[in-house]
C-alpha cells in the first residue's frame, strides 16, 4: 500500500512549492503573519549589525581613549538586548501562528472525512486517515513554528552575511565564493534522494498506523483466535519497513549535512589563514578579520542550517500533499448546489423507483436490481430474505451512504439527490445490525439521539427500550462510563441502549436493521412490544432474519439475490409456499409454520 502512494505521489513531492497549499489556512492570520515576519526580519538585522560592534570592541583596544571603548561595549550589549527580544517575539509569534494553523487544518480535513460517504472508506483505512490527521500535521506544525521561520532567518542572514563580506574583504569573499558550488551540488543532487525517502517514510507510517488500528479494534477476535503472534508478526513487518525507509533517509541526510559541513569550515579555516596573513601585512585591522570571520561564520551557519531545514520542508511537503489530497477528495455522494426543502410536516412517504445498485468495491455483483418499492406513510415494511440479498442496501440507500447507479428513492416525493443529507437524515432514526457505543457514559450515548433531550427524557427512552433496569444497576447509574465501543456491555445491553437512541430520536421514519437479534427472549418480547408502540403513527423498515419479530408488519417484502421477489402479509406469503415459506419453516414449529 505504501509503495503504491509513494510511486503515485513521487513527482509532487519534488516541489517544496506544495507548502503554498497552506496558504489558504495562514490568510485568515495575515497580522499575526506580519508580526511574526517583522520579529524575524528584526533579530536577522540585528545579528548582522552584532560582528559591526565587536568590530569597534576588538579595535577599540589599541585605542587610549576609555570612554569610547566603554560605549562599544554598552552598545554590544544594547544589542545583544534586543536580539534576545527579538528573538523571543518571534518565538511568541511563530509558534502560535503555527499551533493554530495545524488546529484549523486538522478541524478542516476531521470535518471533511467525517462527511464523507462509506464508498471513501472502501479505498482507504481509518488509521491510515488518523496518521494523516496526526503525525502528517505534527510535522506542519514543526515547519511553520520552526523550521519556516529559521530558514528565512537564516536566509537573510546568508544574504546579508554575504553583503557585509564584500564590504569588509573583497579579496576573501571571492574566496568564500568558490566553495559555494561545492556546497550546492551535494544538496541538490541528495535532496532529491531525500524527497524520495521523507515520502515513503510517511507512507509505511500511515500503513502501520492503518495495521494497528484494524488489529486494535478487532483485539477480542484477533484473541478469540489466538492470532496475537501472527498480528503482532504482520505490525511488526510494516514497522520494520518504516523504520528501513526513516534509516534509508536519516543516513541520507546524515551524509548530506557532513559533506556540506566539512566543505564550509574547511573553506573557512582557508580564508581565515589568508586573513591572518593580511593582519600581519597591515592590509586590515584584526576586528576586521574577526568581523569577516564572524560574517562567514553566520554565513557557513546559514547554508548548513538551510541544507538541514530543506529536508523538513521536503517531509512537510509530502505531508501537506497528503492531506490536501483529502480536502481535495471528490465524495461520490454530494449535496445539490440548490437543495430542495422537505414539506412540513414530514410524512414519511417513502418511494423506489426501479432501483439499480453496485457496490463499489463489487462493481460486478449487483446488490439491487430493479428494485421498486412503495411504502405509504405510517406502513410497517419488513424486509427479509438470505444474507446478502440486499436487505441493508436498502436502508443504506435510503440514508444516502450511496447513490443508486439507476433509478430515484424519494421521501415525501422529493429526490434524496435533491435535498442536503442532513436534511432527510434528521427526520431518520436507525437502530444498526451493529450497534455503536461510544467511549462515553450510558446517558450520553443514548442522548446521543437527541442532544438537547433531558435527563428525564433520556431515561424514558431508556424504560421503553427495556434498557432502564440495567443501567441503574451499573455503579454510577446512567452515568458509568462504558469503555470503547462499550466494552462494558453485553450484545444485548448495546442493541437495546441503541434502540433507546432511536426511541429518543422521535423520527417519522424508522428503520430497524436486525434490531433485537442480540436479545434474549424475554427482552426480545419487551423490546418488540417498544418497538410495536414506538412503530405507530411512524413509517417503519425492519430488516430482520428472524421472522417471529415481523410476523405482525403491515406488509413483508421478501428480497433473493438483489430483487423482490414476493410480497405480503405473514400468512398470505406461507400460503403461497415460495422462499418465505422455507425460511418460516427453519425457524418456526411445523404447527406455527402451518399456520
Amino acid at each position: 500500500m505504501a509503495d503504491k502512494y509513494a510511486e503515485q505521489e513521487r513527482e509532487k513531492s519534488r516541489r517544496v512549492g506544495a507548502l503554498g497549499q497552506l496558504w489558504p489556512f495562514l490568510h485568515p492570520y495575515r497580522l499575526l503573519l506580519l508580526l511574526a515576519l517583522g520579529s524575524l526580519i528584526l533579530t536577522a538585522c540585528v545579528s548582522l549589525i552584532l560582528p559591526l560592534a565587536v568590530r569597534r570592541v576588538v579595535d577599540g583596544f589599541d585605542t587610549s581613549a576609555v570612554r569610547l571603548l566603554d560605549q562599544y561595549f554598552f552598545a554590544a550589549l544594547a544589542i545583544a538586548g534586543l536580539l534576545a527580544v527579538g528573538t523571543g517575539m518571534r518565538y511568541y509569534f511563530v509558534t502560535r501562528l503555527g499551533e493554530r494553523v495545524v488546529a484549523d487544518i486538522r478541524k478542516a480535513v476531521f470535518d471533511r472525512v467525517i462527511s464523507m460517504s462509506p464508498a471513501f472508506y472502501e479505498r482507504i483505512m481509518t488509521g491510515e486517515v488518523l496518521s494523516r490527521i496526526t503525525t502528517d500535521t505534527t510535522l506542519i506544525l514543526s515547519v511553520i513554528g520552526s523550521s519556516v521561520s529559521i530558514a528565512l532567518r537564516n536566509l537573510l542572514i546568508l544574504i546579508g552575511g554575504l553583503v557585509m563580506l564584500f564590504i569588509t574583504s573583497l579579496k576573501l569573499t571571492l574566496m568564500v565564493m568558490l566553495i559555494v558550488p561545492a556546497v550546492i551540488i551535494p544538496i541538490i543532487v541528495l535532496g532529491r534522494r531525500l524527497r524520495v525517502l521523507s515520502r515513503e517514510n510517511q507512507d509505511w507510517i500511515a500503513a502501520s498506523s492503518g495495521s494497528a488500528s484494524e488489529i486494535l479494534l478487532s483485539v477480542q477476535t484477533v484473541q478469540a483466535f489466538t492470532h496475537e503472534r501472527m498480528s503482532s508478526r504482520a505490525f511488526s513487518d510494516v514497522t520494520e519497513k518504516s523504520f528501513d525507509a526513516a534509516r534509508r533517509r536519516i543516513g541520507t541526510r546524515a551524509i548530506m549535512t557532513v559533506i556540506v559541513i566539512a566543505l564550509i569550515f574547511s573553506g573557512i579555516v582557508g580564508v581565515l589563514w589568508m586573513g591572518a596573513r593580511d593582519v600581519r601585512a597591515d592590509l586590515m585591522t584584526v576586528g576586521e578579520l574577526v568581523q569577516f570571520v564572524i560574517y562567514a561564520v553566520m554565513v557557513a551557519g546559514g547554508v548548513a542550517a538551510l541544507s538541514e531545514i530543506w529536508g523538513e520542508l521536503q517531509r512537510a511537503a509530502g505531508a501537506t500533499e497528503r492531506l490536501v489530497e483529502l480536502l481535495d477528495t471528490l465524495d461520490s455522494v454530494s449535496d445539490p448546489e440548490t437543495p430542495k426543502a422537505l414539506p412540513v410536516p414530514v410524512k414519511g412517504a417513502i418511494s423506489f423507483d426501479d432501483i439499480v445498485f453496485h457496490y463499489p468495491a463489487r462493481p460486478d455483483a449487483p446488490a439491487l436490481n430493479g428494485v421498486s418499492l412503495e411504502v405509504t406513510p405510517g406502513e410497517t415494511v419488513a424486509l427479509v430474505g438470505p444474507s446478502g440479498a440486499g436487505k441493508t442496501t436498502i436502508i443504506q440507500l435510503l440514508l444516502r451512504f450511496y447513490d443508486p447507479d439507476g433509478g430515484a428513492i424519494r421521501l415525501d416525493g422529493i429526490d434524496l439527490r435533491d435535498m442536503e443529507r442532513a436534511t432527510f437524515r434528521a427526520h431518520m432514526a436507525l437502530v444498526p445490525q451493529d450497534p455503536v457505543i461510544f467511549a462515553a457514559s450510558a446517558r450520553e450515548n443514548i442522548r446521543f439521539g437527541r442532544p438537547d433531550a433531558t435527563d428525564d427524557e433520556v431515561e424514558e427512552a431508556a424504560r421503553t427500550a427495556a434498557a432502564h433496569d440495567f443501567l441503574t444497576l451499573l455503579p454510577e447509574g446512567y452515568d458509568t462510563y462504558v469503555g470503547e465501543r462499550g466494552v462494558m456491555l453485553s450484545g444485548g445491553q448495546k442493541q437495546r441502549i441503541a434502540i433507546a437512541r432511536a426511541i429518543l430520536r422521535d423520527a417519522p421514519v424508522l428503520l430497524l436493521d436486525e434490531a433485537t437479534s442480540a436479545l434474549d427472549a424475554e427482552s426480545e418480547r419487551a423490546v418488540q412490544a417498544a418497538v410495536d408502540k414506538l412503530s405507530e403513527g411512524r413509517t417503519t423498515l425492519v430488516v430482520a432474519h428472524r421472522l417471529s419479530t415481523v410476523k405482525k408488519a403491515d406488509r413483508i417484502v421478501v428480497l433473493e439475490d438483489g430483487a423482490i421477489v414476493a410480497s405480503g402479509t405473514h400468512d398470505a406469503l406461507v400460503a403461497e409456499g415460495g422462499l418465505y415459506a422455507r425460511l418460516a419453516r427453519l425457524q418456526f414449529t411445523d404447527g406455527l409454520a402451518a399456520e
